[in-house]
C-alpha cells in the first residue's frame, strides 16, 4: 500500500516538473498569484521603515491647492519655483511627475494680441506697451528658461490605446532603434505618450516615463527601467533623475550569455570616471521597487511652503526633489504591497533610492532552474517519506519544509538581494501532501473514517484516534453505565443578549464557547450539544471513562477560571460581564444514538441528567459558580466540599445533598477550610433547629467573608425561622418549585 502511494507521489511530482517548465510559456495565474503573496510577505519583513532624508517629495497637496489655486497652475508660479529651489535652496536636482502637454494662456496674451491684432490695431500707446510686456506674458517661454540652465527631469507617460494617441515631444531615447537586435528581450512595448511642449522639453536635462507595471491584482511591484516605443528604448522618471544627477554617465546593456542562441538582458550598467552603478532587471527590463515603508518613507514639503518661503534652506540643501501629487482628486494614486493607496510620486523615490543604495532585488533566470532543483529535491523527499508517516507527522514533514523554502528564499531575499519565486515549491508540497492524505483516507482509513464522521463532533481528537485504534469498543446501541454530566449556562443571558446587535451576539457566544468547549475536550470530555449559552457534556462515553467524575470536576473548575480571565477582554469590546454557573451530576444513565428516523445523536439520558441541569439552574440561587451531586462528591475525595443544602428540586420528589467544590484539599488554604468547617457547623446547628447559635456563627461568616451570598440566604431563613418555627415534622429540605 505505501509503495503504491510513493509511485503516486512520484508521478505527480513528474507532472508537476513538466507542469512547471510549460508555465515558462503559459502561465499558471494561480502560481504567479502565489509568487506575488510571497513577495509581497518577503517585502513587508525586511522593509526598512526608516526615512530616507536624500529624497524630499515637493507635494502638490490640499493644502498648496487651496493656498494657489487648483491645478494645474501658471507656468510662471512653476518659473518662480525653480528658481526658489535651485538659487535659495540649492537642490541637486528637481523631476516633475507631472506632464505639461498643453500651453499656458492664463496670462491673457493671446486676448491681449487678439485686441492688437484687430480693434487695437491702430492704436500705438496699446501696441507699445504690448510689445514691452509680452516677454512676461509668455509662461511657457519664461519656464523654459527658467529650467535651461539648471538639472530639472521632466515626466511623460506612455500608452497603448486602439487609436494611436500623440501629444507633446518625447526626449531623445536613451538606445536608438534596432540596439536590441538579435537579443530576445520582452520590453514593454507601447503606441503612443503624452509628453510635454516641444519648448519645455528641449529645455529640460531629462524626461523619463512614469509608467509602473501593473500585475495581475492591480499592485505595482516593478517599473521598466527602459521602455519600448516605435523601436527605440526610453527611460524610466527615477532612473533619469539618477542619471541627471550624477552628470549622465553612460548606460551600457548587461547580457548574460546562455547557451544556444538567446542572450538574456539581466541588468543595466551606469559608468563614468566617477560613477557605477548595476541595476538588476527582469526579463521586461524592469526593477523591482525597494519600497522602504508605507506613505512617509521620504519627508513631504507642501509647494506653497516653498513658494512662500516658510522652509529653512538647510532642509532642501543639496536634496533631490520630486514635484509630485498626495491629493485624491488629482489621481495620482496607485496600489503597492504597502498600501493600497499610495503617492505615485513615492514610488519613484523609493526606486530612486533603491539605485543609489544598489539594494534593488533581482530576479535573474537561473534562479528559475534553482526553484525547478529545489522542487525536484523536496518533491522526491516527501514522495519517499510522507507515506511512511502518520498524518500527523506528515504534516509536520510538510511545514517543516514549507518553512526551509521559505527560509530560504527570506535569506536569498535579505542577504543576496535574490527574489527566488517558490510559490511553485509551495504548491508542489501542498499537492504531494494532499495527495498522501487523500490516499489515506480513500484506502487506508475507513474505519477512523466512520469513528470520526460519528464522534469527530463530539469529542477530542486524541480520543477518536484511540476510538479508531479499539473499534470494537465502540457501540451506538442504548447502553445504560454510569457516567458524570455538566451543564454549563449563562447566567442572565437573556438581558445581556437583548443589549448586543446580532454580530455582537455571536462574537460574544464565540468568544466564551470556544474556550469553554476546549476545555472539555482537555479534560476528556463528550459534548454533547449547545442549547443557545449552554454546554450539554458528559464524560464516560463513549470510551469508558475510571475518573470521569474527576475530569469533569476538574473541566468546571477550569471553566470558571477560564471565564474570570476573559473578563477584562469582554470589557474591552463593552461587552457585559460574563457569568456562568455549572451544575454537575454523577449516576447511571442511557447513552447511545437516540433520535427518530428523520434525526439521530449520541446523547445521554435518564433522571441523574436532569438532575445535572437542575443543579446548573441553582446555583444563582445560592451564588456560587459550581454545584455538585451527593454522588460526584462521593466519587471524588481528594477535594474540599462546602455542603450547601439538602434540598428537593422541581421534578423530583427525592431530596438530594448539593455541594460546592472549593479546591484540592492540598490547594486549598487552613483559613478557607476553618470556614467551611465553621459553615458545616452552621448547617448543624441550623438543622438542629438551634437557631440562636446558627445566627451567631453566620455573623462570624460574614465578618470573615462579607461578599459570600450564601451566609445572607443562611441569616435569612434563620431569621425567619425564628419568627417563624417551622412545623413538627420538617427535615431541613428545601423545597425549589422552579427549575
Amino acid at each position: 500500500m505505501k509503495k503504491n502511494a510513493i509511485l503516486i507521489g512520484i508521478g505527480l511530482l513528474i507532472v508537476l516538473f513538466f507542469a512547471g517548465n510549460a508555465a515558462k510559456y503559459y502561465p499558471l495565474k494561480f502560481v504567479d498569484q502565489l509568487s506575488d503573496v510571497l513577495y509581497d510577505f518577503n517585502l513587508q519583513l525586511t522593509m526598512p521603515r526608516t526615512v530616507d532624508h536624500r529624497i524630499v517629495i515637493l507635494d502638490i497637496d490640499e493644502k498648496s491647492l487651496k493656498e494657489e489655486g487648483r491645478w494645474p497652475w501658471s507656468r510662471n508660479r512653476l518659473a518662480l519655483l525653480v528658481d526658489k529651489l535651485f538659487d535659495k535652496y540649492g537642490i541637486a536636482v528637481a523631476g516633475f511627475d507631472v506632464v505639461f502637454a498643453e500651453k499656458d494662456e492664463s496670462s491673457g496674451l493671446r486676448v491681449l494680441q487678439e485686441l492688437g491684432g484687430n480693434q487695437l490695431k491702430e492704436n500705438h500707446e496699446f501696441q507699445s506697451v504690448l510689445t514691452e510686456i509680452r516677454p512676461r506674458l509668455e509662461y511657457d517661454r519664461l519656464f523654459a528658461e527658467k529650467i535651461s540652465h539648471q538639472k530639472v527631469v521632466l515626466g511623460y507617460y506612455l500608452t497603448n490605446q486602439q487609436k494611436n494617441n500623440r501629444s507633446g515631444q518625447l526626449p531623445e531615447p536613451i538606445f536608438p532603434a534596432g540596439s536590441f537586435d538579435g537579443h530576445a528581450v520582452a520590453f514593454t512595448q507601447w503606441n503612443g505618450y503624452g509628453a510635454n511642449l516641444p519648448e519645455l522639453q528641449s529645455a529640460a536635462a531629462s524626461a523619463g516615463h512614469f509608467n509602473p507595471v501593473v500585475d495581475a491584482d492591480g499592485k505595482v511591484r516593478r517599473v521598466p527601467m527602459l521602455a519600448e516605443y516605435e523601436g527605440a528604448y526610453y527611460e524610466s522618471l527615477s532612473l533619469a533623475v539618477v542619471r541627471t544627477l550624477l552628470g549622465d554617465p553612460a548606460m551600457l546593456p548587461g547580457f548574460a550569455t546562455k547557451e544556444g542562441d538567446y542572450s538574456g538582458l539581466e541588468w543595466l550598467d551606469l559608468k563614468s570616471d566617477d560613477v557605477g552603478l548595476k541595476i538588476p532587471v527582469d526579463r521586461n527590463v524592469a526593477s523591482f521597487v525597494p519600497y522602504r515603508g508605507r506613505q512617509g518613507s521620504f519627508r513631504y514639503v507642501s509647494v506653497t511652503d516653498v513658494l512662500h518661503d516658510r522652509i529653512p534652506a538647510e532642509q532642501l540643501k543639496g536634496k533631490i526633489v520630486l514635484i509630485g501629487t498626495t491629493a485624491l482628486g488629482l489621481l495620482d494614486n496607485r496600489a503597492t504591497p504597502v498600501s493600497e493607496v499610495f503617492p505615485g510620486v513615492e514610488i519613484h523615490a523609493n526606486m530612486i533610492a533603491g539605485i543609489l543604495d544598489q539594494n534593488l532585488k533581482e530576479c535573474p533566470d537561473y534562479m528559475v532552474g534553482a526553484e525547478v532543483v529545489w522542487i525536484l529535491l523536496i518533491g522526491v523527499a516527501l514522495s519517499l517519506l510522507m507515506p511512511r508517516l502518520s498524518p500527523a507527522y506528515a504534516m509536520l514533514a510538510s511545514v517543516f519544509m514549507f518553512f526551509i523554502t521559505l527560509s530560504m528564499s527570506l535569506a536569498l531575499w535579505q542577504y543576496g538581494n535574490l527574489f527566488m519565486p517558490v510559490a511553485g515549491t509551495l504548491v508542489m508540497i501542498t499537492l504531494l501532501f494532499a495527495l498522501d492524505m487523500s490516499y489515506g483516507y480513500f484506502v487506508e482509513s475507513r474505519t477512523k473514517r466512520q469513528i470520526t464522521s460519528l464522534f469527530g463532533q463530539y469529542i477530542p481528537s486524541e480520543v477518536v484516534d484511540e476510538l479508531s485504534q479499539h473499534p470494537e469498543s465502540v457501540s451506538m446501541e442504548g447502553d445504560s453505565r454510569e457516567m458524570t454530566i455538566l451543564f454549563s449556562d449563562v447566567r442572565g443571558f437573556t438581558s445581556i443578549s437583548e443589549g448586543l446587535d446580532p454580530k455582537e451576539l455571536t462574537l460574544l457566544m464565540n468568544e466564551f464557547l470556544t474556550p469553554l468547549s476546549r476545555i472539555v475536550y482537555k479534560h476528556r470530555g463528550t459534548i454533547d450539544k449547545y442549547m443557545g449559552d449552554c454546554i450539554m457534556a458528559f464524560w464516560g462515553a463513549p470510551l469508558p471513562d475510571a475518573n470521569h467524575a474527576r475530569n469533569a470536576l476538574l473541566a468546571g473548575i477550569e471553566m470558571q477560571a477560564t471565564l474570570a480571565a476573559l473578563q477584562p477582554r469582554f470589557k474591552e469590546h463593552g461587552w457585559p460581564p460574563i457569568r456562568v454557573g455549572v451544575g454537575i451530576n454523577t449516576g447511571r444513565v442511557s447513552v447511545g444514538n437516540m433520535g427518530s428516523e428523520v434525526r439521530v445523536a449520541y446523547t445521554v439520558m435518564g433522571d441523574e441528567v436532569n438532575l445535572a441541569s437542575r443543579l446548573e439552574g441553582i446555583t444563582k440561587q445560592y451564588g456560587v459558580g459550581i454545584i455538585v451531586g451527593e454522588h460526584t462528591r462521593n466519587a471524588v475525595t481528594d477535594f474540599v466540599y462546602r455542603e450547601l443544602d439538602y434540598v428537593r428540586v422541581k421534578g423530583k420528589d427525592k431530596p438530594v445533598a448539593i455541594y460546592e467544590p472549593i479546591g484540592l484539599k492540598d490547594e486549598v488554604s487552613a483559613s478557607m477550610q476553618d470556614e467551611v468547617a465553621l459553615f458545616h457547623e452552621v448547617r448543624r446547628l441550623y438543622l438542629a433547629q438551634e437557631w440562636g447559635r446558627a445566627r451567631l456563627q453566620l455573623m462570624n461568616l460574614q465578618a470573615m467573608s462579607p461578599d459570600t451570598h450564601l451566609y445572607g440566604i443562611y441569616a435569612e431563613r434563620v431569621d425567619h425561622f425564628i419568627k417563624n418555627p417551622p412545623p413538627a415534622d420538617w427535615d431541613g429540605v428545601f423545597v425549589f418549585q422552579t427549575k
